[in-house]
């Protein structure tokens, strides 16, 4: 039976046993947290662009582009699950691939300006964790507030060079740290959202592959279904 045929038994069955049993609910992506966080690093992702990327560079259109598949394919997968479990995990793993290759973009972007990949328990982003950010407002609060708490400990700001194709040097281990651009933490923010959701997509991942391993998907749903109906008619 293909796709057209089961929406049309569907149809016919709508008068009969509850349709939960073979269309689960579905749609419901607003309300996941990878969703919640992959749309954040789109905004933050389409304003550091506008900063900080060439416009007219490739570069710029795929780091665009990659942060809008990873939203775009997490709903469409919610949706799709009414009918096609399969179809769901597909594009939720593309979602996942999407921001993976934005991960990669963040820091090329660190790297050749010679600008620092913070570690995970660096003061600063221990502080992002602790704010958690939720919009792309609050997002900039913390990078202004981390560029001031840098200007304080230094003295004065170190110049926010990305466009000057400058290097910030590597911190010594036995000096003082230095300044950081907003440029440079805005990209470790975004790497920050991007390893919370990718972390998401994984354990969502793992749990629709179990999902259709144990429960099956809408064909099994309707064989299901048919065979109880077909039941009862020879009650």
């Amino acid at each position: 039976m293909n796709l057209v045929d089961s929406v049309d038994y569907v149809n016919r069955l709508r008068q009969g046993m509850g349709m939960s049993d073979l269309i689960p609910k579905h749609g419901g992506y607003r309300k996941l947290k990878s969703f919640q966080v992959a749309q954040l690093v789109y905004d933050v992702t389409v304003r550091f662009c506008d900063r900080y990327i060439d416009k007219y560079s490739r570069t710029r259109d795929q780091m665009v582009q990659a942060a809008r598949s990873g939203v775009q394919n997490i709903a469409e997968g919610s949706q799709a699950s009414a009918t096609s479990k399969k179809t769901e995990l597909k594009l939720t793993q593309v979602a996942r691939a999407s921001l993976e290759e934005l991960k990669l973009d963040y820091e090329d972007f660190l790297r050749q300006r010679g600008f620092a990949k913070l570690e995970p328990n660096h003061p600063a982003l221990m502080r992002f964790k602790k704010k958690k950010p939720q919009s792309l407002e609050a997002f900039a609060a913390w990078v202004e507030e981390e560029r001031r708490k840098s200007t304080d400990s230094q003295g004065q700001t170190q110049p926010d060079t990305d466009s000057q194709n400058h290097a910030l040097a590597v911190p010594d281990s036995e000096g003082p740290c230095p300044s950081l651009p907003p440029a440079c933490l805005a990209a470790n923010g975004a790497l920050s959202l991007l390893n919370i959701a990718c972390y998401f997509l994984d354990r969502q991942v793992d749990r629709l592959a179990a999902d259709f391993e144990t429960k099956g998907g809408f064909t099994e749903r309707l064989y299901r279904v048919r065979t109880a109906k077909r039941r009862n008619q020879e009650q």
